[in-house]
């Protein structure tokens, strides 16, 4: 009889197969698609993924080493999820175990069982009385005993020490026999008749128009763009979809892109619905992050919400999904699996065949052009919800105008009066830190990273020079490590030193700080937002955390330090992220019945981009660089895969990279592909990172399927080249991030 070959996916970088024998004892009708195993692999273990059985190997009969243990007599992994991690692992040119890995969560991965947690439940015994004579010199344990009595159904063993019942007495009334343990499944609670908690809002013509056609659409796959400016009620209609999902008996899948939104996502949801709600997100442990993703799996979670990562959790009864701030550049995955969340999604729904909304107020380019040539169905909502204005832009030139941490005098006054209203005010500076970089005033040395070709950002709390690029962090100097001066000064603003300023400026309201710094401390973006929905007078000074999604009544003065980094920048891309930001950000004034107004500061008031942006909008913004992306022939009129790679010495990222050119050059003779063009190689933007030289080579295809045969032939030899070895290089399908 034929030995049974086991061919694996294995969380390796290697884009290949791995062949095993079936464990001792189990044979191959044990054996399903999707389950684990533990498997030898060099000197260590792994979990591998099963992907077919076979009867025949490549591998000489000698050298197939047994698999250790199999895990799972069923796959853990529903077979469309399966299919899904398929799919990416071969459109991104990644390895399909260690997508697999990326899917799965980190208990899975570790070869924990797929299982929900059990709990300890005590009861008490059959004829067990607190009047029991052994009990009598006891009082800890008849007390014990009388409370687990009022308690029919058990009392979880969490819950021991909330009743103040004493561990010790159980494990003395177990002994007696007077209490008894029941090992329990944990269970969601009970789905309720009524989906609703609290009553749904009006939706106005707009909002209604928009929930009708996606209604419409409920019946199969459909893509709509539900494109509404800021403050028009997106929430209100993706909630309303939700509700009828759940109604027919579906799971919804809502993703956000920052974690930060989950809180308070979680409770609007959790206010609205009597439903079983599951969060995912690299916050949440890795036991609570498994207990979400069996619930969703097997169905006994209704609304799953997460970031990028909750994409790959799977529903039994899949009914909708939801992109919310679908242009968020999150979404991306930027290293390993480079994989696009929303782009994902879309193809994810098209698989399981439900609809999908992508919601934003400033959609992406690329989801614009999918909507113009009808991929996406688009609805418009231009009317704020609840008869709220839209805000009144005011560009301020700051040419020759005296600036203190980055605020100028009529700032200043706007934000005074604004304060003096009673109203609120978020300042808005996409810069973390104190000060960008540290100069002496002697001799011009500045604070560059010895690890990056970057400066190093003065953090004044903590007295500490820091890289944001490689996270590199020293002590302050007190003198100039060139010329020993002592005169060093900070240079420029950041959200540090605008908070410090504004403290200064305006000591009787609270000064806010909202940035990486200040809320990487559990619950400290809640209590932050606590403060704000007080609705007291008070000044948000924060970077782009502020500008997702938020809702702040009480603002209605927005101010923007500094709105000229985007338009000059090498990056293609750098227009369409600053617009999106401005108009993101200016949506967080007057949202309630005040007017908004937002001040933009900027040495180029009068550049054409700012100009269209404040007085005609962003989707005339967006046409007009839609049309100049078509002319100059990038994305989304191309396809872009970029290939990176980084060596510890000068010179030999660029010699991989020069080889690599060569061997696509080729193979576009012998394959007879047309419409690829090869730039590069060239040093990336900033050459050296984190003590490593980075060099990079871009292909440009104008059409999707040429550069993916090219991509698929292209990798297999890269893998085997000599030069490869010395550099770690990765491929970047669809990068949104040139640099």
């Amino acid at each position: 009889m034929p030995d049974v070959i086991l061919r694996l996916a294995l969380p390796s970088p290697l884009r290949r197969l791995f062949d095993y024998l079936a464990p001792p004892g189990v044979s191959a009708r044990d054996l399903q698609p999707g389950a684990r195993l533990r498997v030898p692999f060099g000197r260590r273990e792994m979990i591998g993924v099963l992907i077919e059985v076979s009867d025949h190997s490549e591998v000489p009969a000698g050298k197939l080493k047994p698999a250790l243990q199999l895990l799972d007599l069923q796959s853990p992994v529903p077979s469309a999820m399966m299919r899904l991690c398929q799919w990416t692992a071969q459109y991104y040119q990644h390895s399909l175990g260690d997508t697999l890995n990326w899917a799965l969560p980190v208990l899975l991965r570790q070869g924990e069982p797929a299982e929900a947690r059990q709990e300890r439940f005590w009861l008490i015994a059959k004829d067990a009385r607190a009047d029991d004579p052994r009990l009598a010199r006891a009082p800890r344990q008849r007390d014990a005993l009388k409370t687990i009595a009022q308690h029919p159904h058990g009392v979880s063993h969490q819950l021991l020490s909330q009743l103040q019942i004493n561990r010790d007495s159980l494990q003395l009334l177990q002994e007696k026999g007077l209490v008894r343990v029941e090992v329990r499944r944990l269970s969601s609670p009970e789905r309720h008749a009524n989906w609703l908690a609290q009553p749904e809002l009006p939706l106005n013509d707009e909002q209604r128009a928009a929930a009708e056609a996606v209604r419409a659409g409920f019946d199969g796959f459909n893509a709509f763009l539900l494109a509404g400016v800021t403050g028009s009620g997106k929430t209100e209609v993706y909630l309303q979809l939700i509700r009828e999902t759940l109604e027919a008996g579906k799971q919804a899948l809502v993703l956000i892109p920052e974690i930060n939104l989950g809180p308070q996502t979680l409770a609007r949801f959790e206010r609205r619905f009597n439903a079983r709600i599951a969060l995912l997100h690299s916050a949440v442990n890795d036991r609570e992050r498994l207990d979400a993703w069996l619930a969703a799996r097997d169905g006994e979670a209704d609304i799953i919400i997460g970031t990028r990562s909750a994409l790959f959790t799977p529903m039994k009864r899949p009914g909708l999904i939801i992109i919310d701030e679908e242009h968020d550049a999150s979404y991306k995955q930027q290293e390993g699996l480079r994989y696009h969340a929303r782009d994902l999604a879309v193809v994810r729904a098209h698989k399981e065949n439900v609809p999908i909304v992508l919601g934003s107020a400033t959609p992406s380019l690329e989801s614009l052009h999918n909507a113009h040539n009808g991929r996406y169905a688009m609805l418009r909502m231009s009317k704020r919800a609840g008869g709220a204005q839209p805000p009144r832009f005011l560009r301020l030139d700051i040419k020759s105008r005296p600036l203190d941490a980055g605020i100028s005098p009529p700032l200043q006054q706007a934000i005074t009066q604004t304060l003096a209203a009673g109203q609120q005010v978020l300042v808005f500076l996409n810069r973390r830190g104190f000060a960008p970089t540290l100069l002496c005033h002697e001799c011009g040395w500045l604070s560059e990273c010895p690890r990056c070709d970057a400066r190093m950002t003065v953090h004044q709390r903590s007295r500490e020079l820091r890289c944001h690029h490689c996270g590199h962090a020293e002590r302050q100097p007190s003198n100039c490590p060139s010329c020993n001066n002592v005169d060093l000064r900070p240079v420029g603003a950041g959200t540090e030193r605008a908070e410090e300023r504004l403290e200064i400026l305006f000591p009787e309201v609270p000064v806010l700080r909202v940035d990486r710094d200040s809320t990487s401390r559990k619950e400290a973006m809640t209590t932050l937002f606590n403060t704000v929905q007080r609705g007291e007078p008070c000044i948000l000074v924060g970077t782009q955390m502020l500008a997702k999604g938020h809702h702040f009544p009480r603002v209605t003065l927005v101010a923007i330090l500094d709105a000229d980094g985007g338009l000059f920048s090498a990056d293609f891309r750098a227009s369409e992220r600053m617009a999106q930001l401005i108009v993101q950000v200016a949506g967080r004034a007057g949202r309630a019945e005040e007017p908004g107004k937002v001040i933009i500061q900027s040495h180029l008031a009068d550049h054409p981009l700012l100009v269209q942006l404040t007085e005609q909008g962003y989707f005339a913004f967006a046409e007009q660089a839609l049309s100049e992306r078509r002319a100059a022939g990038l994305p989304p009129f191309c396809h872009l895969a970029l290939l990176r790679a980084e060596a510890h010495k000068p010179g030999q990222a660029e010699g991989f990279l020069d080889e690599a050119c060569s061997e696509a050059e080729q193979l576009l003779n012998e394959l007879a592909l047309s419409g690829i063009e090869l730039l590069g190689p060239v040093p990336a933007p900033m050459e050296r990172r984190a003590g490593r030289y980075r060099a990079q080579l871009l292909l440009q295809g104008n059409a999707r399927a040429p550069l993916h045969k090219l991509l698929a032939h292209w990798l297999l030899v890269l893998e085997s080249l000599p030069s490869g070895r010395a550099v770690r290089w990765s491929l970047d399908v669809d990068p949104i991030d040139l640099f």
